[in-house]
């Protein structure tokens, strides 16, 4: 095991986290009731962290700080000795992240999250919102590597409104915000089907790009670099 990248996963991890309940947090305070408003801040401060921290981490780890993206890259790159390890980085960082950002606002580090997040639609809306987030992975990963951060943060943001669930799309994510009774929050009971068509989805987008590689085959591939 790498300590220094599972490090840096956690740390990332738990930052995002920081940035998905606390910014709930504040904003759930400070909108006055109004819920667009407070999912539109939501979402912008989630895609600002998210740029920030995979510049800042993506050089260590990958900044992949989502167990779905290092299952993608382990299946393309066909390397799986890292994937225990950033799992248990991913997932402990997640819920650190959720307990130092209810403690910030003086709640409970962890509570069980009321937030009814349950349906047919909603369960599609994670599938659609993961499926979408490795797309976009996968195609700047093999065309504009650079480009990756910006283009993975926009697109959460876009997903935040474009999906009636609010894109998870982060299985430790997911876990993580079953222990916020906050904006952000989901039941644990809504927690596996999530994650479920969270992973169906990733793979899924994984499959698809990979197919769209064969049928280019003898153009050079960027190596993945810069996942969020």
């Amino acid at each position: 095991m790498n300590v220094r990248t599972a490090t840096a996963e956690f740390i990332g991890t738990a930052f995002l986290l920081l940035a998905v309940v606390g910014s709930g947090i504040m904003a759930q305070r400070l909108c006055g009731g109004n819920v667009g408003l407070a999912l539109l801040v939501n979402a912008l401060a989630t895609g600002g962290a998210l740029v920030a921290l995979i510049l800042a981490f993506g050089p260590v780890s990958g900044a992949h700080l989502n167990p779905v993206v290092t299952l993608a890259v382990a299946i393309r790159d066909k390397r799986w000795n890292n994937v225990l390890p950033y799992l248990l980085a991913q997932l402990l960082g997640a819920l650190a992240g959720t307990a130092l950002a209810n403690l910030m606002f003086g709640l409970p580090a962890f509570t069980a999250s009321h937030h009814v997040r349950s349906g047919a639609a909603l369960i599609v809306s994670e599938f659609v919102a993961t499926f979408g987030l490795l797309a976009v992975i996968w195609g700047c990963a093999r065309s504009r590597p650079t480009a990756t951060p910006y283009a993975v943060a926009a697109y959460i943001v876009g997903a935040y409104w474009f999906t009636p669930s609010t894109s998870f799309a982060n299985p430790a994510v997911t876990i993580a915000r079953s222990f916020t009774d906050t904006f952000a929050g989901i039941r644990p009971v809504d927690v596996p089907p999530f994650v479920v068509v969270q992973i169906v989805g990733a793979l899924a987008a994984t499959w698809l790009f990979a197919w769209f590689e064969k049928a280019t085959a003898g153009n050079a591939v960027v190596p993945h670099s810069e996942a969020a």
